[in-house]
C-alpha cells in the first residue's frame, strides 16, 4: 500500500543513545510531508488532466471514425450515382437511336410512297397528255376535213332561203 502524508506524520522513531535530533528530524518529516503532499496534488492533477484528454482523444478517435464512416458512405454513394447515370444515360441513348431509327424508317417510308404517287402522278399526266393529243388531233383532223366546207355552204343555203 502507497505511504500517505498522514503515514510520514505519525510515523514515530524510537530515540537512543545519543540519537537524531527530534526537532530536525521534525522539519525534515514536515518538509517531507509538505512536498509529498505537493507530489500528491500534483499527481491527482496531472491523472485528472490525462483522463480529460483521454476523453478528448476518445471522443475525436469517436468523430475519426465517424468521418470515415461518412467519408465511406459519401464514396459508396458517389460511385452509386455515377453508375446508376450511366445506366440512365446508356438507356436514353439506346431510347434516342430507337427513336433516330423509327424516324429515319418513317422518313424512308414516306419518301417511298411520295416516290410510288410521283410515278404515278407522272403516268397520270402521260396519259392525259397523250388523251389530249389525240383529242386535239381528232379536231384538227375534223377541221381539214371537208365536213366544215359542207356545213359552210348548208349555212349558207339555209341563210339564202331564209332571206326570200
Amino acid at each position: 500500500m502507497p505511504l500517505t502524508p498522514l503515514d510520514i506524520h505519525n510515523k514515530e522513531f524510537s530515540t537512543g543513545f545519543r540519537g537524531y535530533n527530534i526537532d530536525e528530524v521534525n522539519e525534515f518529516l514536515d518538509q517531507v510531508i509538505k512536498d509529498f503532499e505537493l507530489l500528491i496534488k500534483e499527481k491527482k492533477e496531472l491523472e485528472e488532466r490525462v483522463a480529460m484528454l483521454n476523453e478528448r482523444v476518445e471522443h475525436y478517435k469517436s468523430m475519426e471514425e465517424n468521418l470515415s464512416k461518412s467519408i465511406l458512405v459519401a464514396q459508396e454513394t458517389a460511385e452509386d450515382v455515377k453508375a446508376n447515370a450511366r445506366k440512365e444515360a446508356q438507356l436514353i441513348l439506346k431510347e434516342a437511336e430507337k427513336n433516330a431509327d423509327r424516324i429515319v424508317n418513317e422518313a424512308l417510308a414516306k419518301s417511298r410512297k411520295i416516290a410510288i404517287e410521283i410515278e404515278e402522278l407522272k403516268k397520270r399526266a402521260s396519259v392525259y397528255r397523250m388523251r389530249f393529243r389525240t383529242l386535239l388531233e381528232a379536231q384538227l383532223e375534223m377541221l381539214d376535213n371537208g365536213a366544215w366546207d359542207d356545213l359552210e355552204q348548208a349555212d349558207s343555203t339555209t341563210s339564202a332561203l331564209m332571206a326570200e
